[in-house]
């Protein structure tokens, strides 16, 4: 290798960027110390920005061409040092590449959830998430405020505050809005458009633009879904008594269906069966009569008398005779003795709760067995 091209390789004459990735948004060219020549390359494609940092301070910003670094195309540049040597005065300067394609499906989201006053459930706390997408609209600006002297930034280290920005104001606008939470999914285009009206001036500050936003969910709690999805089966199921009806005719079905349950699946069906027929005749179900299941005109109800109450126990009695006890005997068998002459006035009785042997005369309960039979006639007169 001669000296001359020793020379000449130490020096860039060509300055590009070709990227495969899809989230680095900024990269500084790197020269490793090298001098870019006057006169060298600039290739700058679309979806591109070239910034010229010459000395600390940005020198110019190039758009998507091909330039030759010259004193014609550079008059910035050449403000802040004089090109008039040619070769003999190589310059030192850094060249950042912007990406200023659109960067779309970047994520945000509450990471805690929003309180809100909602006319229906009261306080509820609601979370929500979305998409968006930015693009650099002004490469200077966003070297200035965002890259500084970062040789390479991606999206992931802008996109936090970002996410921050979008969480902030769309707490703030949820929870004013005044929209009830049953409404939410129905106005969340409008939400997204009115939370890019208040994000895109300050993304504006760091030279970005908010190209899209785009408001996918908002969702409550796992309790009150939870009790919401409960009120929507009640609504779908209506008529709660008809709906008893078909539960019992399914279990019924069921009952049928099983033939190991034998005897008692067959009479669960039978019974819940037969239920089911007599509410169908009434029109009432396991609530009450269904207000359809009669005419307007019909008399309220009567309530049916109540059963009698159970007849109480029979008294059992003992007999006394000849220095013998004998019973117990009912009241009947009693009876039966006195109408055979085996039981009469004078014969002792006992029964709980009496304080000794009694004649069955002096009892109230046993002296009516007697009124039946005559009393024994009198001895016959003497001779």
């Amino acid at each position: 290798m001669s000296l001359w091209d020793a020379l000449t390789g130490e020096f860039i004459d060509v300055i590009e960027w070709t990227d495969d990735t899809r989230d680095t948004m900024v990269w500084r060219f790197q020269r490793s110390g090298n001098a870019i020549k006057y006169g060298a390359k600039l290739t700058v494609r679309e979806g591109q920005a070239a910034v010229f940092v010459h000395e600390g301070q940005i020198a110019d910003v190039f758009q998507p061409g091909l330039y030759m670094l010259e004193t014609n195309n550079m008059p910035v540049l050449t403000t802040l040092q004089h090109w008039d040597h040619g070769f003999n005065s190589p310059f030192k300067s850094e060249v950042y590449f912007v990406s200023t394609r659109r960067f779309q499906d970047l994520k945000w989201g509450t990471k805690n959830p929003i309180m809100m006053r909602d006319p229906e459930f009261g306080p509820v706390r609601l979370r929500s998430f979305g998409t968006y997408a930015i693009r650099v609209k002004d490469p200077a600006l966003f070297l200035r405020e965002v890259v500084g002297t970062d040789g390479e930034v991606t999206t992931d280290e802008v996109t936090f505050q970002l996410r921050n920005i979008i969480v902030a104001r769309f707490s703030n606008a949820l929870a004013s809005s005044g929209i009830p939470a049953l409404d939410l999914a129905g106005n969340t285009d409008q939400m997204a458009d009115y939370l890019k009206k208040r994000v895109s001036p300050e993304m504006q500050a760091f030279g970005l633009e908010l190209a899209e936003l785009y408001v996918e969910n908002v969702s409550l709690p796992e309790a009150v879904e939870a009790a919401l999805d409960k009120r929507t089966s009640m609504g779908v199921v209506g008529d709660l008594g008809k709906y008893a009806q078909y539960q019992a005719a399914e279990a019924m079905r069921a009952a049928a269906e099983n033939p190991g349950a034998g005897g008692m699946g067959a009479g669960l069906g039978m019974g819940m069966g037969m239920g089911m027929a007599q509410q169908m005749a009434t029109g009432a179900g396991p609530w009450g009569p269904h207000p359809a299941a009669a005419p307007a005109t019909m008399a309220p109800a009567v309530a049916a008398p109540a059963p009698p109450p159970p007849p109480p126990p029979d008294t059992v009695w003992h007999i006394a005779e000849n220095g013998q006890t004998t019973g117990p005997f009912s009241r009947a068998d009693l009876g039966r003795m006195a109408a055979s002459g085996k039981f009469g006035r004078d014969t002792l009785v006992w029964s709980a709760g009496m304080e000794g042997w009694t004649k069955a005369g002096e009892v109230d309960v046993l002296a009516q067995l007697f009124t039946v039979a005559p009393p024994p006639p009198p001895p016959p007169p003497a001779t």
